[in-house]
């Protein structure tokens, strides 16, 4: 279970890391960004909904990293006891 757990971290860790790169790519026109991109950043990096803060890169990839983790917890944990459950 730690195993999976990791991996939900090292996903969260890595869905962070795509979307700093892809602002990094697209600075100038990251302004005026779609709101459709704005609300999948917003759903898949959840440490976004607090733009309005600086946060350094670091922070944010360690967030999203112990958000990714806290969910993949609570999935693990419910899966296993469902499957108990049967």
């Amino acid at each position: 279970m730690k195993y999976r757990i990791a991996m939900w971290a090292g996903a969260g860790f890595l869905v962070a890391s795509y979307w700093a790169l892809y602002a990094f790519a697209a600075m100038p026109t990251m302004l005026f960004a779609k709101p459709e991109i704005m609300i999948l950043v917003r759903l898949t990096c959840p440490i976004a909904l607090l733009s309005q803060y600086p946060l350094s890169l670091s922070w944010v990839l360690f967030a999203n990293a112990a958000t990714y983790a806290l969910l993949g917890l609570i999935v693990e944990t419910l899966g296993s006891q469902l499957n108990h459950a049967r």
